[in-house]
Order: C-alpha cells, then sequence, then structure tokens
C-alpha cells in the first residue's frame, strides 16, 4: 500500500491531523464490512448479480446522490484521492502525490501518467480541469459536487501531469471532496455532453469497469475494463479487478431482494430490512452493516413556508417526534436514534441527544404558544387554517414509508395533520429545486463534516430556504480553518444551530445494511459507506 504523501507545507499539519484524526466507526456484520471467509485464494472471473431497491434515473457518478445507483456507478469512475473508511485518510488515486499551501487555498495534484479512459483517451491535467470547470455549472443536478467547488476561483493545467485548483478563500474540506464518487474523473468527451445525456446514456470514465447497458428501473451492467493498471492505493489487488461482470437488477420489494439472494439468483442485495433479518442470517448470507457518516435521515423543513417561518412550529415537530420508537421498529438492528443533525460517524460530530428528546407535552405548549388550538378532530387550527403538513418521500429505501407512517401517528398525537406525498426517485432533485415541498424526507451521505454547509449554507443552493443568519458564517469558517481545533469547535456549534433553531428535524442514522451470498468475497465498504468492487471475487 502506498504511503500518504508528504505535505511539502509544515504548516500544513494542522488540517494533516483533522483528515486522520477522525476515526469512522464502523458496525459489520461480518467484522471487518467485507464478506466471505479466507478459505480459499482469490480468483478471476465471473459475475456478481446484485440486487438494489430503487433507480435514481441518473448513470452520472457526478449527479447521483441516491445510494442505490451509486454503487453501481461508483465502479466506472476513479477520482484524484481515496479515503480510508478506517482511519479517515485521504491516500493517492489518480493524483500520486499533492501539495496544498498554507491557508488551504490551492491545491496542487501531481497526476499518475499511463492512466486512460475507457474510450482510450489519456487522464491530463486539462481533462481534470475540463472536469472542475463543468461541475459547477451542473446547478441543482449535481448539488454534491457543486458544493464540494463552491468558491473555486480557478483551475489550472500547470502541465500535463500537474492541475491546480485555487480557491478565492480558504477551503479545508476540498481534499477529502476528491475522494468521492461526486467528483469522479470522466473523460473530455463526457465532460462536453449534456447533463442529461450523460444521465440517461452514462459516462466514460478510467474506472474499473466500464458500462455495457442501462435500462431505466430494471437493470445496470458494468464489464470489467481490460488493460486497468492504476486503481487506489488501499485497495489489495493491482490490476485489473477479478470480476469479469456486474449487473445490478432493480428490485423494489425488500422481501423478494431477500428471497431472490437465499435461492441464489442473486449475489448481494442492498437495504435489507429488520423484517428480512431472521430468514437471512444462519444461512449461506453474511449481513454487513455501517452507519453512514453525514447529514441523517430526517425531515428537511422548508423553513419558507407559511407554517414553518414560526420557529416554536418547527420546535414542536422536533420533541414530537420518538426517534427510538422508529429506530427500534422500523430500521435494521443497531440502527441509532440521532443525536445530531450529522451521524455520529461523521468527524466532529457533537452529541446533541438531549435538545433532540421526545417530549409531546412540550411540543402541545409550543404550539399552543403559536396560536394553534386543537380542533374536534384532534387537528389543530389557527385563523380557520388547519395545522395540516405534506411530507414529500422517494421510494428509495423500504425504510421510508414505514418510517413516515409513525412520524405521522407521532405528530398526529400533538394535533399535526401530516399527509404523505410519494414521488419517484428521479424527481428528488427537481423537487428540492423547485422548492415546492413542506417538507421532505432524506439524508445526504459524506465522510466530512462540511455535508452542513452544502445542505444548509444559504449562500449555496438553500434548498430547504433558511433565513440568512449566524448560520452561514459559522459554516464558511468551519469550511476555511486549517486549524483542527478551530473547525471541530465550529462544527459543533452549526450542528447546535441547526438543531437549537429546529431548522431541520433529525430522526434516524442511516446504516447501510447489505445481505452478502458468502460465496462472495472482499466486498468492501468505502468511507462513505457504499461499496467498492475491484477487490472483490467469486469462489
Amino acid at each position: 500500500m502506498t504511503a500518504l504523501p508528504v505535505f511539502r507545507s509544515s504548516r500544513w499539519a494542522p488540517l494533516a491531523a483533522l483528515l486522520t484524526a477522525s476515526v469512522l466507526l464502523t458496525a459489520c456484520g461480518s467484522g471487518d464490512g467485507g464478506s466471505g471467509g479466507a478459505s480459499s485464494r482469490p480468483k478471476s472471473g465471473g459475475t456478481l448479480t446484485f440486487a438494489v431497491g430503487s433507480d435514481s434515473g441518473c448513470v452520472d457518478p457526478q449527479q447521483v446522490g441516491s445510494n442505490d445507483t451509486i454503487y453501481s456507478v461508483r465502479q466506472i469512475v476513479d477520482s484524484l484521492t481515496d479515503q480510508d473508511p478506517k482511519t479517515g485518510k485521504i491516500v493517492p488515486w489518480l493524483a500520486r502525490s499533492w501539495d496544498i499551501n498554507s491557508d488551504a487555498t490551492r491545491f496542487t495534484f501531481h497526476l499518475r501518467s499511463g492512466v486512460t479512459f475507457s474510450d482510450g483517451s489519456k487522464l491530463t491535467a486539462q481533462v481534470v480541469k475540463d472536469n472542475f470547470d463543468a461541475v459547477p455549472k451542473l446547478g441543482a443536478l449535481g448539488t454534491l459536487a457543486q458544493g464540494y467547488l463552491s468558491g473555486v476561483k480557478s483551475t489550472t493545467a500547470v502541465d500535463p501531469l500537474t492541475v491546480q485548483v485555487t480557491f478565492a478563500q480558504p477551503n479545508a474540506q476540498f481534499l477529502q471532496a476528491t475522494s468521492t464518487h461526486s467528483l469522479g474523473i470522466e473523460s473530455s468527451a463526457s465532460v462536453h455532453r449534456t447533463p442529461q445525456q450523460k444521465c440517461s446514456d452514462g459516462v466514460v470514465g478510467s474506472g474499473p469497469f466500464v458500462m455495457k447497458g442501462y435500462v431505466q428501473n430494471q437493470s445496470i451492467t458494468l464489464a470489467r475494463r481490460t488493460g486497468y493498471a492504476w486503481g487506489s492505493s488501499l485497495w489489495a489487488k493491482k490490476g485489473e479487478a477479478y470480476l469479469d461482470k456486474l449487473v445490478f437488477k432493480v428490485v423494489p420489494e425488500a422481501g423478494v431482494r431477500a428471497g431472490s439472494l437465499q435461492s441464489g439468483q442473486v449475489d448481494a442485495i442492498s437495504s435489507v430490512g429488520r423484517a428480512n433479518e431472521a430468514a437471512l442470517k444462519g444461512g449461506q448470507v453474511t449481513l454487513a452493516r455501517r452507519a453512514n457518516p453525514g447529514v441523517v435521515f430526517g425531515l428537511g423543513l422548508n423553513n419558507a413556508s407559511p407554517l414553518l417561518k414560526d420557529a416554536r412550529v418547527r420546535q414542536a415537530l422536533q420533541v414530537a417526534v420518538d426517534r427510538k420508537q422508529i429506530a427500534d421498529t422500523v430500521f435494521p438492528t443497531g440502527t441509532r436514534p440521532a443525536g445530531s443533525v450529522l451521524a455520529h460517524t461523521t468527524p466532529d460530530y457533537t452529541d446533541l441527544s438531549t435538545d433532540l428528546s421526545t417530549e409531546p407535552a412540550k411540543a402541545k405548549s409550543l404550539l399552543d404558544q403559536a396560536g394553534w388550538r386543537t380542533g374536534g378532530d384532534g387537528v389543530r387550527t389557527k385563523g380557520g387554517r388547519k395545522l395540516s403538513l405534506t411530507i414529500t418521500w422517494f421510494p428509495n429505501a423500504a425504510t421510508n414509508q414505514p418510517a413516515l407512517e409513525l412520524v405521522q401517528q407521532q405528530l398526529k398525537a400533538v394535533g399535526i395533520d401530516v399527509v404523505l406525498k410519494q414521488l419517484p426517485v428521479i424527481q428528488f432533485a427537481t423537487t428540492l429545486q423547485a422548492g415546492d415541498f413542506d417538507v421532505v424526507w432524506g439524508n445526504v451521505t459524506r465522510s466530512d463534516p462540511d455535508i452542513l454547509r452544502t445542505s444548509f449554507s444559504t449562500r449555496l443552493a438553500n434548498f430547504y430556504h433558511l433565513p440568512g443568519s449566524s448560520l452561514d458564517t459559522v459554516l464558511s469558517r468551519q469550511a476555511a480553518t486549517t486549524d483542527a481545533a478551530k473547525r471541530a469547535k465550529l462544527v459543533a456549534e452549526a450542528q447546535r444551530l441547526i438543531v437549537q433553531n429546529a431548522y431541520d428535524v433529525p430522526v434516524v442514522e442511516l446504516q447501510t445494511q447489505l445481505g452478502v451470498s458468502t460465496k462472495v468475497h472482499d466486498l468492501e465498504f468505502d468511507s462513505g459507506s457504499r461499496i467498492q468492487l475491484h477487490d472483490t471475487w467469486i469462489g
């Protein structure tokens, strides 16, 4: 394994500590997050068939935010760096090393030579520049990627294998951002296609697998890239992947996915729910678990909505929700109720569970103070208007509907009427962009607390229509500082401001639980609790 490059500025030590000190905790059914045993030596060949619950309607890694689709498209593109899921360290991938100036405004990446895309074109500094110039233009279609490059001043191809990214302000989060699928590097030809073309037809990457077919809401098929020789320094195998082929089948029903795994029709499944755990345990199946870092599953509030402009109503929602009941009833074993807006596996997580306690009496008092009186049907009214909210949700996880049905019951108990509105997964980005919602159910995974800025800063997309406040300053400052201790304090303050103002209602941490046949070996979680299949083999 290649060692972490030495940063050429001794003043960069604080950020190096920031990236390595925050260990991402892992909870896995197979000990280390992998699968299969060690009874035989790895061998090449075979097809891995993976059943997922949904399709986001897009196969461009720079635009995709749904885990079920990320599992497949991640295999197509490489990133400049990678992040060790056990230590949080940033390590080489397409970039063999990098230099960062003392105030984290200039990042210089030295690229590996000999890397090619599956169309035969070469990886050069100009191609990286083309990618980083194009990503901000995706707007709402590439929310995550756009946030990672916000504030970029210029990207320059210094020479054929050296690219320099300069920001207007210090940007401590950027190095970790370069390890994500959202900033996966695509060929020049792909960069120059429209976002819609990339979504429907796929992209050309330099990754260990190549897309061979995509049928929306049915399947994604990938084939091993011949001649691949530039994998992440974290990977055990050098050169090409073991597997010949990957097939991702869309199977929305959790029970059907579990049955398909038990019968051997598929080799792995996503989103194993509590109801299917018992049936899968004890057979030829391993359950692998890992809590996702980032913003937890919760109620994303439209803070500009007439009903939700009042902080007392938002705070009533927050204390009316019984997080433990939802976690214990709906989600896989070991799932934790939210203790903050960030999951506990996120660096600089702050435990705010006392602010997120379940207090129905307090919720009722807050609504009383806000002038909402209980009507004959149990629903509160004010000025002839009912206190009714619509929660928009998307079927990208089997737990979404039952979790929201419990939320609906819990809010009804304090006089809030809730209507559940299901939309196709493909409409997630456009729904946020249009702002035509009261509440949206969702989460965002990232192994860096800067995901708070991406999600809640009014200086970025501001999908949740927060008012401008001191939160913006705190979020900008945490992204700028290279001092680990100062950044931790700022991230803690940001979490407190979001929770105490109830800009969002955190509910439960997303725990990724996969079911994997015991014949599948070394199917590993990456730092974002997605999967990396280069080292995976069947035997």
